[in-house]
């Protein structure tokens, strides 16, 4: 299934990490679906209130939490720059179907 939202479907999803050797391709490729993943359950469960939007982005920020232990098995993590891209991709998804949320709560239960 593909995003219906045009803004979502021309973004490169964590384009810094891809062009940063230190990230493996693979994993960051997991990280790209996890927001894909966010975009579907924003389109398809067209949430209203900010604790509807927060359930899914806390969803995917615990997917994240996973993926971190998967870096690190590879000789990677999530820092400072990972965390930067992860964050403004999740701000841009909010912004482009419309919530103006927080940004820290968006991501509350992040390890990383």
């Amino acid at each position: 299934m593909r995003v219906a939202n045009e803004k979502i479907s021309s973004y490169k999803f964590l384009d810094e990490m891809y062009r940063d050797g230190y990230f493996p391709n693979n994993l960051v490729d997991k990280g790209r679906g996890i927001l894909l993943e966010l975009c579907l359950e924003i389109e398809k469960k067209r949430p209203v209130s900010p604790a509807e939007v927060y359930k899914l982005t806390h969803t995917a920020t615990e997917k994240f939490n996973r993926l971190a232990l998967e870096f690190e098995a590879q000789g990677s993590e999530i820092e400072t720059a990972a965390r930067e891209n992860i964050g403004m991709d999740i701000e841009f998804i909010l912004k482009a179907y419309g919530y103006d949320l927080d940004l820290e709560e968006a991501i509350a239960p992040r390890n990383w």
